[in-house]
């Protein structure tokens, strides 16, 4: 839960909130909607979220679109993203750097010629090179993103740093988010990521689950709506034209992972060692996060997972009414 203080800050606020329909972004509308802000949504997805914001159907994509949307609004939450398993990021390259690129210029720009008055960027722990710990100090302006994926969230980032240098701004936050699960995630069988992926399989009746790899590899999991309270304070605090990492601040094995699902849900599984199990440890140091901006995840791993799987079983085919970058 937010500090009164902060929440404050919100009250009769006008935002908007790219993304809002999203696992992450639903999670932030109902937090600034609880605090008194008007909030506007804008997405492609045709989903309702909230009852007391207003759901604006829009592609961010297109600039003239981005300078009407951000007109004479107060605070940006620029979340709006495009996700997809490794596998349809891999080999659909374009459909998920394009537009992303595009609508990351758009906002970014747009919030910046209508004067608005802080944004904070979503960008990902993709936007780091290869580690097993990741922490902003070891952070280079130079240095390769992890994926090609990564490439576009970076860009984004290097726009808001141009801002710092050329404008002296400092009111665009930025965020690096490690693997978010939760209510609202993207459940589609053909490119969903691990969480969703094994839910889906369970569901359906897989028996035993296929788990790629030997179970080994760990992970960090964080669940939407801690680190939706992150953006949230990154936002209230400000990260100087830099970014902070907000993950759960704890490793768990995929094995981890697969039993604690186990201790509320009754399945088989087995692991699958003839496919890669991915790199061996993928952490986030989030001691920056808590130190700068009061971040303090609170979220087990088997609470998120239960509220996540109890939100799954009323909304199964949600997925169907959001776009899909990956469909002809």
């Amino acid at each position: 839960m937010l500090d009164k203080t902060v929440s404050e800050e919100f009250i009769g606020k006008k935002i908007l909130v790219t993304g809002g329909t999203g696992l992450i972004g639903r999670q932030v509308v109902g937090i600034l909607c609880d605090a008194g802000a008007r909030v506007k949504i804008v997405s492609l997805d045709k989903v309702i979220v909230h009852d007391h914001a207003e759901h604006i159907l829009g592609d961010i994509t297109d600039y003239n679109f981005c300078k009407e949307i951000t007109n004479g609004v107060d605070f940006v939450f620029h979340l709006a993203g495009i996700k997809g398993s490794i596998e349809v990021s891999r080999t659909q390259l374009a459909s998920h750097f394009v537009p992303t690129l595009m609508m990351n210029t758009n906002m970014l720009e747009a919030s910046r010629i209508n004067n608005v008055s802080k944004l904070v960027y979503t960008s990902s722990i993709g936007a780091y090179s290869n580690a097993e710990v990741f922490r902003e100090s070891d952070y280079r302006l130079d240095s390769e993103p992890m994926d090609f994926a990564g490439w576009a969230k970076r860009v984004a980032e290097l726009q808001v740093y141009a801002y710092k240098v050329q404008y002296d701004m400092e009111n665009f936050a930025i965020v690096r988010p490690c693997n978010v699960y939760g209510p609202g995630d993207n459940f589609d069988p053909e490119n969903a990521m691990v969480i969703p992926s094994i839910m889906c399989r369970i569901h359906n009746g897989e028996n035993p689950v296929k788990i790629w790899g030997d179970g080994t590899a760990i992970r960090d999991f964080a669940y939407s709506r801690d680190v939706a309270e992150g953006v949230i304070l990154a936002l209230y605090h400000g990260t100087k034209g830099g970014f902070v990492n907000l993950g759960s601040g704890k490793g768990y094995s995929v094995k981890e992972l697969v039993e604690a699902l186990r201790s509320f849900i009754n399945f088989n599984y087995e692991f699958d060692i003839t496919k890669p199990s991915g790199a061996p440890v993928r952490v986030m140091d989030i001691s920056l996060a808590k130190l700068s901006i009061g971040y303090a995840p609170k979220t087990s791993l088997v609470d998120g997972l239960k509220e996540t799987w109890e939100w799954f079983l009323s909304n199964q085919n949600e997925y169907q009414k959001k776009k899909n970058y990956f469909r002809s």
